[in-house]
């Protein structure tokens, strides 16, 4: 599919600000170190951070990219929620512009994963305007400020799907000459009461902590637990993983009542570093 080079904002005034100051202004707070602040994970390989409004999740994003190190590159694992393109869609060129300004798609990078994962097709269609990955961008700015990423919308992909994802992601890490930190975005339960989120997202994210994708993916189907970032969860596990990883942090949770106010039905909210 041909594609303009530049993507334009999709959310920009709804889930976060369009006007740059004010984005500026509200990364900052959300990226400003509590006082028992811990330091960065040197060695992270990826990570499971929200995406849904920043007044709602802004906080939890914040708490996990000012752990996180800088890294040349940046693999961006979103969920489609608008149903369009691909299955798992790539978009390998161009640039996408932001508030506070381009930010370019690493291309050779991007040329690797489809190497390492023929499941990848290189598509704009699913990513016009999905929000998933779009909102990670900013926090990335203004933490690294010089990098280059690669975005992939994961649609309805079964479990085996996911997981030669995760590897074609190992795959290329190895064929290319610097790190790159994978992150999934991802909202947990989706739209039930404060108690009965709580105690479901507590299920899933005991299998993240685990470093065990299959048993993420049994547990949302066992217990019901509407994860929209499951795919991008399991590809980043899997690609730890194969690359080591030893151990992962749950960072920061949260539900949108701690916003709103409104328990009777939220969305939870967990950022966790895996390195």
């Amino acid at each position: 599919m041909q594609y303009p080079p530049v993507r334009p904002p999709a959310v920009a005034g709804r889930f976060y600000p369009a006007r740059a100051e004010t984005l500026h202004r509200d990364v900052e707070k959300y990226l400003a170190p509590p006082p028992e602040s811990a330091e960065k994970i040197e060695n992270a390989l990826g990570c499971v951070v929200p995406h849904a409004g920043y007044m709602y999740s802004g906080h939890v994003a914040g708490a996990v990219y000012r752990r996180l190190p800088a890294r040349a590159s940046y693999v961006i694992l979103g969920p489609n929620h608008t149903g369009r393109g691909a299955p798992v869609a790539m978009m390998s060129s161009g640039r996408w512009l932001m508030p506070l300004g381009e930010v370019a798609i690493e291309g050779d990078l991007a040329h690797q994963i489809h190497q390492g994962c023929r499941l990848v097709t290189d598509d704009a269609a699913a990513h016009a305007d999905e929000h998933s990955l779009e909102v990670q961008l900013p926090f990335l700015q203004r933490t690294v400020k010089d990098f280059h990423f690669v975005p992939i919308a994961i649609g309805a992909t079964r479990y085996a799907g996911l997981e030669a994802l995760g590897r074609g992601l190992a795959q290329a890490a190895r064929h290319v000459s610097a790190p790159f930190l994978v992150i999934a975005s991802s909202d947990m339960n989706h739209y039930e009461p404060d108690g009965i989120t709580r105690v479901k997202d507590g299920k899933a994210i005991e299998r993240i902590l685990a470093l065990d994708p299959e048993g993420l993916y049994e547990v949302l189907q066992r217990e019901d637990i509407s994860m929209c970032g499951y795919g991008p969860a399991i590809a980043m596990l899997t690609f730890a993983k194969e690359m080591g990883a030893r151990q992962a942090e749950l960072v920061k949770y949260a539900t949108s009542a701690d916003t709103s106010g409104d328990r009777s039905a939220v969305v939870g909210y967990a950022g966790i570093i895996v390195s």
